[in-house]
């Protein structure tokens, strides 16, 4: 089954990391900007049929949002296993970085996830099989191309995921609002998960019952709670600044 890509950025990030590419449809009087044409120059490189188009049919193909004048359709994305990830770390000698996240809909906040958590390096995300967003065309747009390098595994249920990673010897790190410590005066310990609640709904009970350790975000005004995507990048930096005063 084929999936569409659209944007720059994200075309550009899946030709880098052999995503397969079956075709790329480019908008007619759109070829010429600098990072368009080094992008069908790639493309040529690798092969891939580019088609000039009217603008018309990529706004047919593409409703999320802004195509920028072109469209990839490529292969459906590949789920890793939670092994993968777990060897993954392994092979770079490091402790395992895992975040799940408990109940995510939005394919924005979760795009922009992928983004902070590659850029912060973790290993992998896991989310819920089921009431979950999945990785679709929103989701890679939001990430700017992030989705092509971090490993994703949707788990049938998140609470016997946790205690596997629970027997692998890592520390289950929840966020909630309702906690004792907030984030900055907790040592936060390796190898991590850091586990994200939904929006607005946050960890579900058996999840939050489940983890180590739970932490909190100070919130001085009105609101009670972080955009989630804002309370993850917050909180996976934490544990990089942590790492690094430790090593």
């Amino acid at each position: 089954m084929k999936e569409k890509l659209a944007g720059i950025n994200s075309i550009v990030e899946a030709l880098k990391a052999q995503r397969k590419i079956d075709r790329i449809l480019v908008q007619e009087n759109r070829q010429e900007g600098k990072r368009m044409a080094e992008l069908l120059r790639l493309a040529r490189k690798k092969g891939i049929y580019v088609q000039v188009v009217e603008k018309s049919r990529l706004d047919k193909l593409y409703t999320a949002s802004n195509h920028q004048g072109i469209i990839a359709l490529v292969d459906a994305y590949r789920y890793s296993s939670l092994e993968e990830v777990l060897e993954n770390a392994a092979l770079k000698n490091e402790d395992p970085f895992l975040v799940i996240l408990d109940g995510i809909e939005d394919p924005r906040n979760f795009g922009a996830i992928v983004r902070s958590a590659e850029g912060a390096g973790v290993h992998g995300i896991i989310v819920p099989r089921h009431h979950s967003v999945t990785v679709n065309e929103t989701v890679a747009r939001a990430s700017a191309g992030a989705i092509e390098y971090m490993p994703i595994v949707q788990a049938a249920n998140l609470v016997s995921t946790i205690k596997v990673l629970k027997e692998h010897g890592m520390w289950v790190i929840g966020a909630d609002m309702e906690a004792k410590e907030y984030y900055y005066n907790l040592d936060i310990p390796a190898p991590t998960v850091l586990v994200i609640g939904g929006e607005g709904k946050g960890l579900k009970r058996l999840v939050k019952e489940n983890c180590d350790l739970l932490l909190k975000i100070p919130m001085q005004g009105q609101l009670s709670s972080l955009n989630a995507s804002v309370a993850a990048a917050l909180l996976m930096y934490e544990v990089i600044r942590q790492r690094a005063i430790n090593n």
